[in-house]
Protein backbone atom coordinates (compact mmCIF):
# COMPACT_ATOMS: atom_id res chain seq x y z
CA UNK A 1 0.00 0.00 0.00
CA UNK A 2 1.38 3.41 -0.96
CA UNK A 3 1.01 6.19 1.61
CA UNK A 4 1.25 9.95 1.15
CA UNK A 5 2.93 11.79 4.02
CA UNK A 6 2.42 15.57 4.08
CA UNK A 7 3.41 18.58 6.18
CA UNK A 8 6.93 17.28 6.83
CA UNK A 9 9.74 19.46 8.14
CA UNK A 10 11.86 20.43 5.12
CA UNK A 11 15.00 19.34 7.01
CA UNK A 12 13.68 15.77 7.50
CA UNK A 13 15.71 13.16 5.59
CA UNK A 14 14.47 10.00 3.86
CA UNK A 15 16.16 8.02 6.64
CA UNK A 16 14.20 9.98 9.27
CA UNK A 17 10.95 9.40 7.40
CA UNK A 18 11.65 5.69 7.05
CA UNK A 19 12.48 5.47 10.76
CA UNK A 20 9.02 6.88 11.61
CA UNK A 21 7.29 4.02 9.77
CA UNK A 22 9.63 1.09 10.55
CA UNK A 23 8.01 0.26 13.93
CA UNK A 24 4.78 -0.57 12.04
CA UNK A 25 6.25 -3.10 9.61
CA UNK A 26 8.26 -3.66 6.47
CA UNK A 27 9.05 -0.64 4.27
CA UNK A 28 9.19 -1.42 0.56
CA UNK A 29 10.25 2.10 -0.47
CA UNK A 30 10.59 5.59 0.97
CA UNK A 31 10.77 8.69 -1.21
CA UNK A 32 10.94 12.36 -0.28
CA UNK A 33 9.82 14.73 -3.04
CA UNK A 34 12.62 17.22 -3.72
CA UNK A 35 12.65 20.59 -5.45
CA UNK A 36 14.55 20.19 -8.74
CA UNK A 37 16.39 23.51 -8.52
CA UNK A 38 17.39 23.63 -4.86
CA UNK A 39 17.42 19.90 -4.05
CA UNK A 40 15.57 20.57 -0.79
CA UNK A 41 12.48 18.73 0.39
CA UNK A 42 9.07 20.02 -0.70
CA UNK A 43 7.61 18.86 2.63
CA UNK A 44 5.97 15.63 1.48
CA UNK A 45 6.87 12.12 0.47
CA UNK A 46 5.69 8.58 -0.12
CA UNK A 47 6.07 5.35 1.83
CA UNK A 48 5.25 1.94 0.35
CA UNK A 49 4.40 -0.88 2.75
CA UNK A 50 3.67 -4.32 1.23
CA UNK A 51 1.32 -5.50 4.00
CA UNK A 52 -1.96 -3.50 4.02
CA UNK A 53 -2.68 -4.16 7.71
CA UNK A 54 0.68 -2.69 8.72
CA UNK A 55 0.15 0.33 6.47
CA UNK A 56 -3.30 0.96 7.96
CA UNK A 57 -1.86 0.75 11.48
CA UNK A 58 0.82 3.29 10.51
CA UNK A 59 -1.82 5.68 9.13
CA UNK A 60 -3.95 5.33 12.27
CA UNK A 61 -1.02 5.98 14.62
CA UNK A 62 0.95 8.60 12.68
CA UNK A 63 -1.74 10.78 11.08
CA UNK A 64 -1.83 14.00 13.12
CA UNK A 65 1.28 13.13 15.13
CA UNK A 66 3.73 15.94 15.79
CA UNK A 67 7.12 15.45 14.13
CA UNK A 68 9.77 18.19 14.36
CA UNK A 69 7.12 20.62 15.57
CA UNK A 70 4.71 19.97 12.69
CA UNK A 71 1.53 17.89 12.70
CA UNK A 72 2.06 15.42 9.84
CA UNK A 73 -0.76 14.07 7.67
CA UNK A 74 -0.69 10.46 6.51
CA UNK A 75 -3.19 8.86 4.15
CA UNK A 76 -3.43 6.28 1.39
CA UNK A 77 -1.97 7.71 -1.83
CA UNK A 78 -4.53 8.13 -4.62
Amino acid sequence: MKLLVRNLDRDLSEEDLKALFEPFGKIQSCTLVLDQKSGTSKGFGFIEMPIPGEAKAAVKQLNGQEVSGLSIRVKKAE
